[in-house]
């Protein structure tokens, strides 16, 4: 029979990959705490017709890329990006009426049905940002500096913020017309997904990755340049805002973002570190999604971190974060004989309750085999306890990290030493 494997385009998370994770997670976490958002957490699926509804019908996830389960009536989805949920759950518990400002964070799995490659998995992980209830443009701005501040956190380097505006419906349906007019005679050398957005969602043509649709996308018509004076004010109101809070903001007018929602400032961060595939981030405002979800018509704006690229980008960077952990338990107990192991059990658990990490051995193996083991690990402290050490109420400890070694009491006073001297600094 042959051996089972986890399912095509998910991963194994195993311990000495977690922290890699935590480390990420955990900086978003306080960044985005310190700037005053608050945890959500929605569920894994929704309601299928959330993501048509709100992503766009002819979006390439909801074409190609949802995971989609259906048991008689119902319908539901696993969730492909995190936006709609929280919105969802924003007018589900009427916070739209008790405070309609409001700001959240979210992090976790999202799933989407693509080719698995480098960097790209079938379910992922996203940590984002949703502020709801505003269409202030000095918001966008700030929404933007918890994404820059949170890479920095993280310990990324060579990160930059591109970010371009596409208005709203009203410079939206003038500049449909621009871009096909533009479009329409060079179709024949486009791809055929082009083809199929010319007349579904012409303004994804300038998102198309494909080499050869590159030329036709860079000298075309630009969004900027057909905007409305208010929306190019508003635009120059977020990029002013950007500039106080320091953030250098390139403007790039290949820029769109991938579903229906999206409306003003629209943006992505970018790690050229990773090559061709480089956001780290992606985001922008989304002024008619709350109403075109049955809410009432006020602004919202917000951002998802890629926690696979901004790994790889750390990887490639040599941060010491991403490398497999080697941490192991505080204390690891050795007995020498079996005549031992149920008071090393009993110390083991002992040290636990004091606060420390310890571990005992439950494979019967030899003491060398042990210490071996012990070192392996990652432990810091290995104490070897046999029968004279037992008779004596006196123990050896092995410092694993210094090299050194230094005699403890088997008594009440163990915890109190290993905890001072796990205190005490390195002297690496």
């Amino acid at each position: 029979m042959p051996r089972l494997r986890a399912a095509r385009g998910t991963e194994d998370l195993l311990p000495d990959r977690i922290p890699a994770i935590d480390h990420v997670f955990g900086h978003f976490r306080r960044t985005a705490e310190a700037c005053g958002f608050g945890e959500i957490r929605t569920p894994m699926f929704e309601d299928t017709s959330l993501f048509v509804r709100s992503l766009g019908d002819e979006s390439d996830v909801v074409q190609k890329e949802m995971f989609t389960v259906v048991r008689g009536d119902t319908s539901v989805t696993f969730r492909p990006e995190g936006t709609a949920p929280v919105v969802r759950a924003y007018l589900e518990h009427n916070l739209d009426k008790i405070r309609p400002f409001q700001k959240f964070f979210y992090a976790g799995p999202m799933y989407r049905f693509e080719r698995p490659q480098a960097g790209r998995q079938r379910q992922f992980y996203q940590c984002g940002i949703e502020a709801l209830g505003s269409d202030s443009p000095l918001l966008d701005a700030e929404v933007i500096g918890v994404a820059m501040r949170s890479l920095e956190a993280m310990g990324l380097k060579n990160f930059e913020l591109r970010i371009n505006s596409i208005g709203d419906s009203a410079d939206r349906d003038v500049f449909r017309e621009v871009l096909k007019d533009y479009m329409r005679p060079l179709l024949e050398e486009r791809c055929d997904d082009c083809k199929r957005r010319f007349e579904r969602n012409v303004f994804r043509m300038l998102d198309c990755k494909v080499e050869g649709c590159q030329p036709s996308n860079k000298a075309a018509p630009q969004f900027l340049e057909h905007l409305r004076p208010e929306s190019r004010e508003r635009f120059d109101r977020t990029l002013e805002a950007l500039a106080v809070l320091s953030i250098e903001a390139k403007i790039d007018p290949s820029i769109v973002r991938g579903f229906d929602y999206y409306t003003h400032a629209v943006y992505e961060i970018i790690c050229p570190d990773l090559g061709a595939r480089s956001a780290v981030c992606g985001g922008g405002r989304y002024d008619t999604l709350i109403p075109d979800t049955g809410g009432p018509e006020i602004g919202a704006t917000g951002f998802a971190i890629g926690v696979t690229p901004v790994l790889l980008a750390l990887e490639k960077q040599g941060h010491p974060a991403v490398q497999p952990s080697t941490e192991g338990v505080n204390v690891y107990i050795a007995p020498v004989t079996d005549d031992q192991r149920l008071p090393a059990f009993e110390w083991t658990d002992r040290l636990r309750k004091a606060g420390l990490s310890a571990d005992t051995d439950h494979e019967q193996k030899s003491l060398k085999a042990q210490m071996k083991g012990a070192d392996k690990r990652g432990a810091r402290f290995a104490i070897v306890l046999g029968p004279g050490e037992l008779e004596s109420g006196n123990a050896k400890v092995k410092d694993l990290r210094q090299g050194e070694e230094f005699e403890v009491a088997l008594d009440e006073s163990l915890a109190p030493t290993l905890l001072q001297r796990l205190d005490a600094p390195s002297s690496d």
